[in-house]
């Protein structure tokens, strides 16, 4: 179809794995799900539902008639009753007990945090391979000195190494961050209409027990060991807010790492992978606009405002639940997920050991011996001072020549000649084979090698083993 609205998220960004989890057919055949395990709990507990309804139940799950839900739905103008009667068509015998006991929140809200779950997987998976990729970055181009900056200016030198490890560390801070909300993710279980139970303690006659076992019992199913402790009808949709921050949490490191390559491709230091026939721009054909990382920009700053949907949904609900949660949820949950999962998926790409970042040594090394003798000022200085001269003469020389030095390069566009300047001032005492020595960008890098060493043996390594690294490809057109 060409002629309504198409989710960006489905035709260009994510992928079929995550756009599965958050489909018609995950979401209600979960719904199905959720009424065998409850319909089987009710069974072994005592209520007057027998094995063969159980089994008519589960042999239907897939069996799903979306016309007949859909026609019902316009009668009924309610989704889940139409899908108990759509249930019911094709399991005549066990038409009768399904949803026995249960309010609508039962498939909805148990499901969605079911989605959440699975898709929260899907991303751990996808995250901890960026990690390990960026890892391997790191450790290629530890020892490779750049420029570093404080104020997008020249500062120091760090190295390209050095630097992947700061975006690498800000991903594992949320993979942290998700591990945590993956392990404390709990159903809402069988909680009723108001979350009472009451309709759960008629069924069982009062037996409080049971009532609890039931909860425990279809909780254990779908693959769980908690319920939320209390509730209303819903769970509470700060819950909906912590999940969605995790994501914008990853957003926000993405959006880090692909504004940095956008300015380094600016530079002519680092690219993102460049197609053979890839076009960089219609009218200047020699561009090589840095597009993929630009796309991880652009859907991180939505992702990033999206959590703002679910932050309003939670301060807004009325008492035990109202309504107004509904169509904002369905949204910005799914499409926080699709956002991350179509970041993480051109970040992939992008950080491919053997296909993706470009880097280009020699421009590298060149924009570091342009700005390196301001940076050697206070070697020289200090090597001054030890043969007897005096530091703030020393030091006001240097704020001199810095002066002369700088205004060539800016105003007359020539090379950086403040080690000149230096050499034949003898109040320096310094030679030209001195001046060489020091004039090494490997002396100006500390231990950038070994904190690649040290980041890497003791906060990536201990993550890849104990999750392991998929064979994830990219399903999209990155």
């Amino acid at each position: 179809m060409t002629n309504s609205y198409e989710s960006p998220f489905c035709t260009r960004y994510a992928s079929k794995e995550m756009q599965f989890i958050f489909s018609a057919d995950k979401k209600f055949t979960t719904w199905r799900k959720l009424w065998v395990a409850l319909a089987r709990a009710e069974m072994k507990l005592g209520l007057n539902v027998t094995q063969e309804q159980v089994d008519e139940l589960e042999a239907n799950i897939d069996n799903i008639d979306y016309a007949a839900a859909a026609e019902r739905e316009k009668l009924v103008r309610h989704d889940v009753m139409s899908h108990v009667y759509a249930y019911g068509l094709v399991c005549p015998k066990a038409a009768g007990i399904i949803h026995l006991g249960a309010t609508s929140c039962y498939v909805g809200d148990n499901t969605d945090v079911i989605i959440m779950r699975d898709a929260l997987k899907v991303v751990k998976r996808k995250l901890v391979k960026v990690i390990d990729q960026l890892a391997k970055f790191a450790d290629k181009y530890k020892a490779m000195p750049c420029l570093a900056y404080t104020h997008l200016q020249p500062a120091q030198l760090t190295t390209v190494g050095k630097r992947a490890t700061l975006w690498c560390n800000e991903l594992l801070m949320d993979l942290e961050d998700l591990d945590f909300r993956l392990a404390n993710l709990k159903l809402l279980g069988s909680k009723g209409t108001t979350g009472t139970q009451a309709s759960f303690m008629e069924l069982f006659h009062g037996d409080t027990d049971k009532v609890k076992e039931l909860e425990k019992m279809i909780a254990e199913e779908m693959g769980f060991d908690a319920v939320v402790p209390v509730s209303g009808q819903t769970y509470s949709r700060k819950m909906d807010y912590q999940v969605c921050s995790v994501l914008a949490g990853i957003a926000q490191s993405a959006m880090k790492f692909s504004n940095d390559i956008r300015i380094l491709q600016s530079f002519k230091e680092i690219e993102e992978p460049f197609e053979k026939n890839q076009i960089g721009s219609s009218a200047m054909a020699y561009k090589r606009n840095p597009m993929r990382d630009e796309r991880i920009t652009s859907l991180a700053r939505y992702v990033i405002c999206d959590v703002l949907n679910p932050a309003f949904t939670a301060g807004t609900q009325w008492f035990e639940r109202t309504l107004d949660d509904s169509a904002n949820k369905r949204i910005s949950v799914a499409e926080a997920f699709l956002g991350v999962d179509a970041i993480l998926n051109i970040m992939l790409n992008v950080t491919d050991p053997d296909n993706g970042l470009v880097v280009y040594d020699k421009i590298i090394r060149g924009r570091v011996m342009a700005e390196l003798p301001f940076m050697a000022t206070e070697n020289i200085m200090m090597d001054a001072v030890e043969k007897g001269g005096n530091r703030q003469e020393l030091h006001e020389r240097i704020r001199e020549y810095s002066m002369v030095a700088g205004a060539r390069v800016k105003k007359e566009g020539l090379d950086n000649n403040l080690c000149e300047l230096i050499l034949n001032d003898p109040m320096f005492m310094i030679t030209k084979e001195e001046m060489d020595k020091i004039m090494k960008p490997e002396n100006f890098i500390g231990r950038c090698p070994q904190q690649v060493d040290e980041f890497i043996e003791n906060c990536v390594k201990p993550v890849v083993e104990a999750n392991g690294v998929s064979d994830d490809v990219a399903e999209i057109n990155v």
